[in-house]
């Protein structure tokens, strides 16, 4: 098992879906994003909703939840969700964790495939999944999550905030903060406002959870920038910083939604920053 500073590391994996290879990849045409990702027969590719855990120090840390399961038929179909082979709470018992263990959850924003888990039905009612947790969010995208633009609004579902809104255990954080000893988080503005990436330290080691800022291996790649950003222009700008940071200061990534890669380290090629060593997280 990974294990940083006092935390022990687990990965959690909450299920799969799919979203436009178009729009994953932007002004990337499809016969080369193709080549890394293939696409369904409706233009979507596989991506994972893969969650960290970390139990160290007292405390039994999620950083994001998955989509949750509140979902009905039609948005199923549409985003191709299949929670047949691992969902969030399999996934925490398979680890010797229920969710009434969680004591914090780290939410890197709140799209509804990253924060879904955050409440569940109980009957005719939607109540917290973490009930013990305290939830950490970005100040800035909190505001920004309960007043949406138009061409975001569709991601931010109120039956995943509004529970966490009432609950008294929403903690608002400002820019970049360390959360506990050994865990950061880093606020990126390109991607939504405030998105908040999550770094685990010790003196040998540093793993970054790097949500939607890197949705892939693929998105290394300079011009590799989602349609779903709402600055693209500024996810470039970070992704290069952070890139040239990690890679200087020999960090790991850990990847969210990439199908395939867990685990992987940054490395400068011939052809630009490429992530190597691709493995699972008890190889880190």
């Amino acid at each position: 098992m990974a294990k940083i500073g006092p935390y022990s590391l687990h990965t959690i994996e909450t299920g799969r879906f799919g979203l436009d290879g178009g729009a994953m990849f932007g002004i990337v045409p499809k016969p080369l994003w193709e080549r890394r990702i293939q696409a369904d027969e409706r233009n979507r590719i596989p991506l994972a909703m893969r969650c960290l855990l970390l139990e160290g120090d007292g405390r039994v840390i999620l950083i994001d939840n998955g989509l949750g399961h509140k979902y009905d038929e039609k948005f199923r179909d549409i985003y191709a969700i299949d929670h047949e082979s691992s969902n969030l709470v399999r996934s925490l018992e398979e680890a010797g964790f229920s969710a009434d263990d969680v004591t914090d959850v780290i939410l890197t924003h709140l799209h509804f495939d990253h924060c879904g888990g955050t409440t569940k039905r109980v009957g005719g009612e939607i109540v917290l999944t973490f009930s013990n947790a305290r939830h950490y969010v970005q100040r800035r995208h909190w505001e920004w999550a309960r007043n949406p633009n138009a061409r975001e609004a569709a991601s931010f579902f109120a039956e995943n905030l509004d529970p966490l809104d009432a609950s008294g255990l929403l903690q608002l954080v400002d820019g970049e903060v360390s959360l506990f000893p050994g865990v950061d988080v880093l606020a990126m503005n390109g991607h939504t406002e405030a998105q908040q990436i999550v770094r685990v330290r010790d003196e040998q080691r540093t793993l970054v959870f790097v949500a939607d800022l890197l949705p892939t291996t693929a998105h290394l790649r300079d011009a590799w920038i989602m349609a779903y950003d709402v600055r693209p222009l500024v996810t470039l700008e970070e992704k290069h910083r952070f890139l040239n940071e990690a890679v200087d200061g020999g960090w790991h990534f850990f990847f969210e939604h990439d199908p395939e890669a867990v685990v992987a380290t940054p490395r400068r090629t011939e052809r630009g920053v490429q992530a190597v060593e691709i493995r699972p997280l008890a190889e880190l």
